[in-house]
């Protein structure tokens, strides 16, 4: 990471900014959209509680919530195309995997490959409805999570970004996803 220190034109000698390299400001940029497009669903009092509201009752047991949000078994295929779709999931804002097709994806967050190796079907749901759980300043929404929330766009207030059973196609989809991508 390279930083461009600029001479202050100022006449008492206080810097007036710090410009960033491109590969910097290209990244900033990418994190200052997430929180223009994506509603931030972040807040660290309920979080720290272990409170949140969804729009269905959910049974969170340690690190994962082991059953179906809906009772019916989530789609691979309908779940990897909400995270191919800059739309609809913006999974690959931020998050890189075993996608060759799609340019441009995110290396904010981890790489998805091996997403399926690395948790369970039960704790990659949690992720998904509310990562907050796990890091209290993720940047990462809370998918399912309706209440407690801050900066959340009036047209996403009091309703969850995902539906429950777009949620589980995505789980279903992840989980498939078993090898690390070569380094």
């Amino acid at each position: 990471m390279m930083v461009v220190r600029t001479p202050s034109p100022r006449p008492d000698g206080e810097r007036v900014g710090v410009r960033a390299s491109a590969p910097l400001r290209r990244r900033h940029s990418l994190a200052m959209s997430l929180f223009l497009i994506i509603p931030l669903t972040l807040s660290l009092s309920p979080l720290a509680r272990g409170e949140g509201t969804f729009p269905a009752r959910i049974a969170i047991s340690g690190d994962s919530i082991p059953d179906s949000l809906t009772g019916v078994a989530g789609d691979p295929v309908r779940g990897r195309a909400i995270v191919m779709d800059r739309q609809v999931g913006l999974c690959l804002l931020c998050h890189s995997g075993p996608f060759p097709e799609t340019r441009f994806q995110g290396n904010l967050a981890p790489d998805l490959a091996g997403a399926g190796a690395r948790w369970s079907e039960g704790q990659l749901r949690l992720r998904m409805v509310d990562a907050s759980r796990f890091n209290p300043d993720t940047i990462m929404p809370s998918y399912y999570r309706i209440d407690g929330l801050q900066h959340v766009a009036k047209a996403y207030a009091g309703k969850p970004l995902l539906e429950a059973q777009e949620i589980e196609d995505i789980v279903a989809f992840l989980t498939t996803l078993k090898t690390t991508a070569a380094k």
